[in-house]
């Protein structure tokens, strides 16, 4: 079992080799990244030294669908260079969404053929759901099960919160996915009308979701990695530290 934090996490509060050192220090010996981190060679360049000054690894990244379509061969020049060795497909913007359950089979499809194209640089491709996958299609059938069906070498990173605010069972996904959910991303909900500062958003063990049962369950799957991630931390050290103290202490 890995423990890694999300640096997207830290996205309001830089410089990135200051984030990189604080999460050396408390502990952390790997970190997830997300794309405006690989937007130019200035940024990669200084996450390359940052990783190289903290000696924390980088083996999955967050990378936008268009970039793995369009220029694989870019994503493994720069996976090589980084370390990364699991490319994660993070969000659909809602242009993009499907509405039917034709159109998600459609998707699903074309992710088995970016899946392939990745495998073909040695890479493996997982996807990062948000709350729309999780809502309920006329056919009775949630988009994310309509994907994995249609792309089976494809991986998944499973963001349960999401799953939760989508109004979802957690436990329902790691039962169905539970050997394909490579990744786990560890965050929780705060009660409702508390942090409201924060998106409602809470650190892993302050909130409403059974984390204790759901870490459980995904190590009982099978799930190797956990990212631990705060969408809007209004302290991004204090997120960092508690969410370490918690993952250490299950």
């Amino acid at each position: 079992m890995t423990l890694s934090y999300q640096l997207y996490s830290s996205r309001a509060f830089p410089p990135l080799r200051q984030t990189l050192r604080m999460l050396a220090d408390i502990g952390y010996s790997q970190v997830e990244g997300y794309g405006a981190l690989l937007a130019d060679d200035a940024t990669v360049r200084d996450l390359e030294l940052g990783l190289q000054e903290t000696g924390l690894t980088m083996p999955s990244c967050h990378v936008a669908l268009e970039m793995c379509s369009d220029a694989p061969e870019t994503v493994a020049r720069l996976s090589k260079r980084l370390g990364i060795d699991t490319v994660v497909i993070p969000f659909l913007p809602p242009e993009a969404r499907p509405g039917d359950r034709d159109g998600w089979d459609a998707f699903g499809r074309r992710m088995a053929g970016v899946t392939g194209a990745m495998a073909g640089y040695g890479l493996r491709l997982a996807y990062h759901n948000h709350d729309f996958e999780f809502a309920v299609l006329g056919s009775g059938e949630r988009p994310i099960d309509i994907i994995l069906a249609a792309a089976p070498d494809l991986l998944f990173e499973y963001d349960v919160a999401w799953a939760v605010r989508a109004q979802a069972d957690p436990f329902d996904a790691i039962r169905k996915h539970g050997a394909r959910i490579a990744l786990a991303h560890v965050k929780d909900i705060a009660p409702p009308g508390e942090k409201v500062d924060e998106d409602g958003w809470s650190d892993p063990g302050d909130g409403i979701m059974d984390w204790p049962g759901l870490y459980g369950a995904l190590k009982t799957a099978g799930t190797q990695g956990f990212v631990v991630e705060h969408d809007n931390p209004g302290d991004h050290q204090r997120f960092a530290q508690r969410a370490f103290d918690w993952v250490r202490a299950q």
